[in-house]
Formats: C-alpha cells, sequence, structure tokens
C-alpha cells in the first residue's frame, strides 16, 4: 500500500514537472529566410559555425560575441562582411538563447566550419516552402492562393 502511493505521488509529480517544462512548438516555416536549410518546420535559431554568431529566426536578428557580451543586431556586424550565407553550413537550434550555451555548441559543431552542400530552401521543390518571400516560386504560390502573408486561402498555413 505504502509503494503504491509513494509511485503515484512520483507519477504525480513527475507528470506536473513535464506539464511545466514541456515545450510545444508551432511551424514557421514561413518565417525561416531563403538561406536556411530544408526540413525544418519549426526554427528557433541558426548556428553558423564560420562566424561562430547565431540567427534568431522569429526575430530575424544575430547574436554575436562582442566586447565580452553577446549583442543582438538586424544585420550581420561589419567583421563578417562578405558572409555567404547561401554557401556555408547552419545548424538547427531549438533552444532559447543558445548562445548562453555557447561553449557547447562550438565544441559540437567545430567540425562543421567549411562545410558546403546543405540544400537551401531558396533551391527547394517542396511546396510548403513557397510561402517564403524570395522563394522562386512564392509569386505563383501568391497567385494560386490568394495571399503574400504568408498563409494560404482562408488565412490557414
Amino acid at each position: 500500500m505504502r509503494t503504491s502511493l509513494l509511485l503515484i505521488a512520483v507519477l504525480f509529480v513527475s507528470g506536473s514537472l513535464f506539464a511545466q517544462v514541456g515545450v510545444t512548438f508551432s511551424p514557421n516555416i514561413a518565417s525561416q529566410p531563403i538561406w536556411g536549410p530544408t526540413g525544418y518546420d519549426h526554427v528557433e535559431y541558426y548556428y553558423l559555425p564560420d562566424i561562430e554568431t547565431y540567427y534568431d529566426v522569429p526575430q530575424k536578428k544575430f547574436f554575436s560575441y562582442e566586447g565580452g557580451h553577446w549583442i543582438s543586431t538586424a544585420k550581420l556586424p561589419s567583421r563578417h562582411h562578405g558572409y555567404d550565407f547561401y554557401n556555408s553550413y547552419k545548424v538547427v537550434v531549438n533552444e532559447q538563447k543558445p548562445f548562453h550555451n555557447h561553449n557547447r555548441y562550438k565544441d559540437q559543431y567545430a567540425s562543421f566550419k567549411g562545410r558546403h552542400g546543405q540544400t537551401l530552401i531558396r533551391d527547394s521543390r517542396d511546396s510548403r516552402y513557397y510561402v517564403i518571400v524570395g522563394h522562386p516560386e512564392h509569386a505563383k504560390w501568391v497567385k494560386q492562393n490568394g495571399s503574400a502573408n504568408g498563409k494560404g486561402k482562408n488565412n490557414k498555413e
């Protein structure tokens, strides 16, 4: 009896904790840049190993380490002028503020520096990416769906 009550209490507490930390992601394909990699319905950040910078997809901001702290900017810092988004590797990171764990990402993805060959959204023929402004098929998608706001007919994705 005592064991059963203890088991029930443990299950209740663990279920409550899971409910508090459980994260639900909804698709954000329309927010992803055309230089992003294909295959992801939801992306919070891209880690760019070549320049050790993060891109916040929903906020459209870059996070770079400068002067001893992380700064956010709408454009890539000038020291990365010439960085080729279309010919560099992007790592999808679905974690809040991944730059706070930068050493882990830097170590884990060090071998990704200089890698090429990711299939980009711009080059995809998967129709779910046509919603993205800048995709070569976007204008046709808008014409067929009657919307340019990232949603199809009846404002549904």
